[in-house]
Parts: C-alpha cells; sequence; structure tokens
C-alpha cells in the first residue's frame, strides 16, 4: 500500500484553548497567515489598540505565518509604547484525511503538528513570572550601554561583544607569530639548510 492509492481529501486545524490565561473580555485577536499583507494587518491592529477601552491584543500564527507573526508584534511595540508581553511557543495540531482511489482501502488520517507562536501585548500590567514574559522597552536594554560614536566615526549598532569572543581574540593574537618571530625561524631555517648542504 503506497500514498498514491490516495488522494488528500479534508484538512483540519484542531481547535485549542488560548494559551493565556485571563484575557480581557475585548481582548482584539489577530490571526496572521503565511499570505497576509502585513500593512493590511497593522492598519486595522493599530487602529484597534489606540481606542481606550481596548487593552490587550493578541497575535497568533502558526507554520510560515510565525515570522510575520512576531514582526507584527514587534512593529506593534514600536508604534504604541509601553506594552507588556507574553510569548508563548508550542505545537499546532493540523489533521489531514486521505481518501482512498481504490476499493478495499480505508480512509486514513494523519496528524500533523506544526510550530505556533501566540504573543499577548497588553497595555495593562502582565503577570511577571510568566515564561515569556517581556518588560517594556526590554527590547533595547542590550542596546544602552554601547558608545554610540567613537572619534567620530559612528559604529555599527549591534549587541555588546561578550567577555567570551574578547577572550578568543586575545588568544588568536598571542597564538599568532609576531613578524620578529617568523624572522628568526627563516635565518634558523637557512642556516640548519646551508650546514646540511656542506
Amino acid at each position: 500500500m503506497t500514498m498514491e492509492n490516495y488522494v488528500k481529501g479534508e484538512t483540519r486545524e484542531v481547535d485549542e484553548p488560548s494559551p493565556f490565561s485571563a484575557l480581557d473580555d475585548n481582548v482584539v485577536e489577530m490571526r496572521v497567515s503565511a499570505g497576509s499583507k502585513i500593512r493590511n494587518i497593522m492598519g486595522y491592529a493599530i487602529k484597534r489598540m489606540k481606542e481606550p477601552d481596548i487593552k490587550q491584543i493578541t497575535w497568533n500564527g502558526s507554520g510560515h505565518a510565525v515570522n510575520k507573526t512576531i514582526s507584527c508584534a514587534e512593529i506593534m511595540k514600536r508604534k504604541v509604547k509601553g506594552l507588556h508581553q507574553i510569548t508563548k511557543i508550542r505545537f499546532r495540531r493540523i489533521e489531514e484525511y486521505w481518501e482512498p482511489k481504490m476499493e478495499g482501502l480505508e480512509r486514513l488520517k494523519v496528524n500533523r503538528d506544526i510550530p505556533a507562536v501566540s504573543i499577548l501585548l497588553s497595555k495593562e500590567p502582565l503577570d511577571t513570572s510568566q515564561p515569556g514574559y517581556q518588560a517594556p522597552g526590554s527590547h533595547d536594554a542590550a542596546w544602552l550601554d554601547r558608545p554610540q560614536e567613537k572619534k567620530g566615526i559612528k559604529q555599527k549598532s549591534g549587541p555588546p561583544a561578550s567577555n567570551l569572543g574578547q577572550k578568543r581574540k586575545r588568544k588568536l593574537k598571542k597564538d599568532k607569530p609576531d613578524n620578529q618571530t617568523v624572522k628568526n625561524t627563516e635565518r634558523k631555517l637557512d642556516s640548519s639548510a646551508s650546514s646540511a648542504a656542506s
């Protein structure tokens, strides 16, 4: 029995409860798909989030939409300042049904678990003990102590170099022979080659 004897039929997403507890009654739930246009969904989401009675928004995406979901949440945090965040990473179950082409074969059900992300953004404080919690402005924390300019030359922005990287550079520099060592080694080789020839 091979899959060529079957044709793909219906596909269902298994409904799962929200990964977040204690959501507001008027929470805005955004579902992002791989074909979603960021400009379109962001316009709606930002407009809703600026309403005074809206305190929370969730961004949900799975499979190929995970990156786009994260991008939407990050854009929202830049446009609407002071948002608390909780991120949940999990798997979503997709059930695929395969119909037989031949008589005597049974219908097949295939379960696929695909990666999914849910991001809760809130104007009001959230439980800081929750795994995946980020305080407002924490996306900037790694960049704050890095000098922006040095002697009139603009520095590239990026996370500060770790001590491990600096130790590795020092070790490589120490292992690399300087010019004087190379010259001394060449002289020794030359003298041993000339004494061996005589």
